[in-house]
């Protein structure tokens, strides 16, 4: 590297326009930048929202021309769950670690008041678990598993009708969470016109109802002109396949009908290529920095607000993250105190209260005792009374008993003296 010209610093605002001696090569920082990111791999993961049965597994399968794990799932479920699958994929020397999840039973329960809480759930707790390992002291971001949601594909129904009061409620509420790509499934089902009115209905709800979707940039030179363009076609009508139907001399996912051929990746046909063109080639590396600039930013102010955390005090003056978290540990120490005094206080009321209740309880059983010793008294000096009446009684007894055996025996004295008189 060549060497710099070395001049001193000046002060104020006079700039001095450094003049290079030689080729210093900082140009090439973008490729270093390329390189790092090929060797490290990308992330990038994808929230399908949709009624079963509208295609939504078919369409990933579609989208990465690969054929993911999929189950069919039925229409009854309870609630509304979701399940997220994570693959490796690799393109070239391209490395991608995509995440899909799926909310299995959406739309499905007759009452759907509650449909969009389980997204939303999901969504914060990804967000909860990025702003856990941000705050460790001890972190590892590089290798962590970023599993915040970049896209939410949201499938329409194909009814013509316009959106589904569903439709609308979800989308409300996740549009300042995730970037929203809304999308109208199984579009071969809808002719031509009427799919030009039916996206142009859906726009206008959305946009009466203060609804925002995801924008595709139009701040870079080198795509603006067909992110503009794209921006007029959404929402996307799609078709997905996993049959492939020979056309010419290539084999290409198409759906066979009995009046004819759709081909999936003819923009003739459906706007499945624009889709992929634009979620993929064109701004997937967008949705990923909106999701950590906006989104996650909008999560995690709202959330250290909530623990108390602010930039400024009341004086509107700038506060140090250690002054707010010193003054929340005073504060906290001096509530625990306050607790404690009160639990103190509580304390010594309740034994008063106890000591109380144990002096009644104490009055009560010596009135008892007192009451049961005055009744044995009593009972005592009954029974004693009734032992010496017996015993008088039974004194009595042996007296007459012995009184009458004296008169018996006199009286048979007196007999045997009468008969020998008698016989003389």
């Amino acid at each position: 590297m060549a060497a710099v010209d070395t001049v001193k610093p000046t002060d104020g605002n006079n700039i001095r326009t450094l003049k290079l001696s030689g080729h210093v090569g900082f140009d090439s920082l973008p490729d270093q930048l390329v390189s790092k990111s090929v060797q490290n791999g990308f992330i990038f993961n994808i929230l399908c929202i949709g009624e079963t049965g509208l295609g939504k597994s078919t369409l990933m399968d579609s989208l990465f021309n690969t054929s993911f794990e999929s189950t069919q799932a039925s229409h009854n479920l309870p609630t509304v769950k979701l399940k997220a699958h994570t693959y490796e994929l690799q393109e070239s020397n391209v490395r991608l670690k995509l995440t899909i999840v799926d909310t299995v039973g959406y739309g499905d329960q007759i009452n759907k008041e509650d449909s969009f809480k389980a997204v939303v759930d999901y969504i914060d707790a990804q967000f909860e678990a990025y702003l856990q390992e941000e705050l460790k002291i001890k972190r590892s971001l590089a290798t962590y598993h970023d599993t915040r949601t970049h896209v939410c594909l949201y499938f329409i129904c194909p009814t013509g009708h316009g959106l589904k009061s569903i439709d609308l409620v979800c989308m409300k509420k996740l549009d300042s969470k995730v970037n929203i790509i809304p999308i109208i499934a199984k579009a071969d089902t809808i002719s031509k016109s009427e799919l030009q009115k039916f996206k142009a209905k859906i726009m206008s709800e959305l946009s009466n109802n203060g609804v925002q979707i995801y924008q595709f940039p139009t701040d870079d030179d080198s795509v603006s002109e067909m992110n503009a363009s794209m921006n007029s076609h959404t929402p996307f009508a799609v078709v997905g396949s996993t049959d492939f139907v020979r056309v010419g001399n290539k084999m290409m996912r198409s759906r066979q009908y009995p009046w004819g051929t759709v081909q999936v990746e003819n923009e003739s046909h459906c706007d499945f290529v624009k889709l992929r063109e634009m979620l993929i080639r064109t701004n997937m590396e967008d949705m990923r920095e909106k999701t950590h600039c906006k989104h996650y930013e909008l999560y995690r102010k709202k959330r250290l607000e909530q623990m108390g955390f602010s930039d400024v005090d009341s004086d509107n003056k700038p506060v140090s993250f250690q002054q707010t978290f010193e003054q929340k540990r005073s504060n906290h120490l001096l509530e625990l105190q306050q607790k404690e005094d009160e639990m103190r206080q509580m304390f010594v009321v309740r034994v008063r209260e106890k000591e109380g209740e144990l002096k009644e309880s104490e009055k009560e059983l010596h009135a008892k005792f007192d009451k049961l010793k005055k009744d044995h008294t009593e009972e005592k000096k009954k029974l004693e009374d009734s032992r010496k009446k017996l015993e008088e009684e039974l004194l009595e007894f042996n007296r007459r008993k012995q009184q009458i055996a004296q008169q018996m025996t006199a009286g048979s004295h007196h007999t045997l003296t009468l008969g020998k008189t008698k016989k003389k």
